[in-house]
């Protein structure tokens, strides 16, 4: 499964108005919800929310990828938000998040969870994180997932 199929270019938002992380969270999941009208926003929310209770999904260098168990999908959705003013998100390095990768999955897809998750992380550490930052349109957005493996 690509990056590009779990986040559709209808899920991408280039412009996150979001100040806190919890409304960045409802934020990305009315993208995903625009894609999936089907899934319940309640309980993603919930999902992302409980996981974040745990431990903070703050990467550092100005990213964050938000996940959750969410009994609604097939496999995996998900969402990208960047915010150009930054939100405060209680992430290790202390920095405002600008990039936000929110990833829904459901149980079946647990060990492919990790396999996307390490991908996201290491897009995020690549120079295509900077460039999704930069990006103008999500189809920009939607071709730099399509080329990193």
């Amino acid at each position: 499964m690509s990056l590009s199929d779990i986040f559709a270019i209808q899920s991408i938002k280039l412009n996150l108005e979001s100040a806190t992380k919890e409304d960045a969270f409802m934020e990305l999941i009315e993208a995903i919800a625009a894609v999936h009208p089907e899934f319940n926003r309640d309980e993603m929310f919930t999902a992302v929310n409980e996981r974040e209770h745990k431990m903070t999904t703050g990467i550092g260098s100005g990213a964050a990828v938000p996940h959750g168990y969410y009994r609604g999908t097939g496999d995996m959705a998900g969402a990208i938000g960047i915010s150009q003013t930054g939100i405060d998100y209680d992430a290790p390095d202390h920095k405002p998040v600008h990039l936000v990768f929110l990833l829904l999955m459901s149980q079946s897809a647990q060990e492919d969870h990790l396999h996307i998750l390490n991908r996201i992380f290491r897009l995020l550490t690549s120079e295509a994180g900077s460039l999704i930052r930069a990006a103008k349109t999500t189809w920009e957005v939607q071709d730099i997932l399509s080329r990193f493996h």
